[in-house]
């Protein structure tokens, strides 16, 4: 699991709320390395994020900055997002907090985008 969410090839596999391409994965996974995600929705909006590790511990534990880039730039607003994974019976828990958000409606809509995004991984994950 930790591989699907650090390297390019697996990032590609679930990034984006619905079915459409990812265009761009790259990652320096390292403290101080960057990311850069940019994907294509269903509905032909692009949009593209991109960060700086904070915390790498592999296989249990990642932490980052993001922000997207472009028209939905938040003003530059920087939040964190932060994954932990727990080997459980029969696979992996996974517990994604993406925090300091700018507003309400900032954090509704990363809600919808990542648990697209984390549906997808699921399915990804399943099929290997």
């Amino acid at each position: 699991m930790f591989d699907a969410l650090t390297t390019p090839e697996g990032v590609a596999h679930w990034w984006g709320p619905d079915a459409g391409p990812v265009l761009v994965a790259e990652t320096d996974v390292r403290i101080g390395g960057r990311f850069k995600v940019r994907f294509r929705m269903l509905d032909g909006t692009g949009h593209e994020s991109q960060g700086e590790y904070l915390e790498v511990d592999p296989p249990m534990r990642l932490a980052m900055t993001w922000r997207w880039l472009g028209d939905e730039d938040e003003g530059g607003q920087e939040s964190r997002v932060e994954v932990n994974l727990r080997p459980v019976d029969g696979g992996t828990e996974l517990v994604f907090t993406h925090a300091q958000l700018a507003n309400e409606q900032s954090a509704k809509g990363h809600k919808e985008g990542w648990t697209g995004a984390l549906d997808k991984l699921e399915k990804y994950l399943i099929k290997q």
